[in-house]
């Protein structure tokens, strides 16, 4: 089924690599007119460039820009939520999936470190979802409607605990309430905004280059990914971020217009 979201405008965070690339992609395949946020800036290039291609070869009406933004500077999501409007009059899909991964003992984290990692995996969320509900709520929307679906990507660790990454823990924890709290906001007042949190599992993208492998053992320099998915997931398999991004997609569309406030687990019976 072609054009899910046909029309509809999608800002994406941390669009350049990983998960965040992957439903750019899908999502511009289903039509949507996506903005790629990211601060990566020759990977986002070379995402947004992808992804024309391929809508451009297949013919399915949807497209990607790319804009600079750093996700913890509320100035930056101003701008970023003006371009958006100054372009398109409205945004329909919210994916706040901007985040790093920070692994450490607690008593040995810096409080650089922390402030950083909630800097980037919360405030970001809480200010795209401040600066992004004005514009769903009061722009056309589709069939000139205001209102739209806010996503925000958490992770099984904001749902179960792990040691050495308590920190990361208490950010994706707090995506997953933040969520709710907004869900209920948004029903409360009619304005028509669903939103969802999304909690991906062991998934095979560039955070584990980046997540400080010797805060999981000392002395290790590199994560086995497949092998950690092989010893951690029930079903033994490694995730992609295109299983990610078509759980996005669901949400984005509206196969999932009764889903509010709630989690899609996608982790491989990880949580269970």
């Amino acid at each position: 089924m072609a054009g899910r979201i046909d029309g509809k405008v999608a800002l994406i965070t941390g669009g350049a690599s990983g998960i965040g690339s992957a439903c750019a992609l899908r999502l511009a395949q289903e039509g949507a007119q996506v903005v790629v946020t990211d601060i990566q800036d020759d990977l986002g290039a070379a995402v947004i460039a992808k992804i024309n291609r391929a809508c451009a070869a297949a013919g399915t009406g949807g497209s990607a820009q790319y804009l600079h933004h750093d996700v913890t500077s509320e100035d930056a999501w101003i701008d970023v939520i003006a371009s958006v409007r100054d372009r398109y009059g409205r945004l329909d899909v919210l994916v706040n999936n901007a985040g790093i991964g920070i692994a450490c003992s607690i008593v040995e984290m810096s409080l650089a470190d922390w402030q950083r990692q909630q800097a980037i995996n919360l405030d970001g969320v809480f200010l795209g979802i401040k600066h992004g509900i004005p514009l769903m709520r009061d722009g056309g929307g589709q069939g000139g409607m205001g209102g739209g679906s806010i996503i925000n990507i958490s992770s099984v660790a904001g749902l179960k605990g792990s040691p050495r990454l308590a920190a990361y823990n208490a950010t994706k924890g707090g995506v997953r309430l933040l969520t709710k709290g907004v869900a209920l906001e948004c029903a409360r007042e009619g304005w028509n905004i669903r939103v969802n949190s999304v909690h991906p599992g062991v998934i095979d993208t560039p955070i584990w280059t980046k997540v400080s492998p010797g805060g999981f053992e000392p002395g290790a320099n590199e994560i086995d990914v497949a092998a950690m998915a092989e010893a951690m997931v029930p079903t033994g398999v490694l995730g992609k971020p295109l299983d990610i991004a078509n759980g996005v997609l669901f949400l984005a569309s509206d196969e999932s217009k009764y889903m509010t406030g709630t989690e899609l687990v996608i982790d491989g019976g990880v949580s269970a």
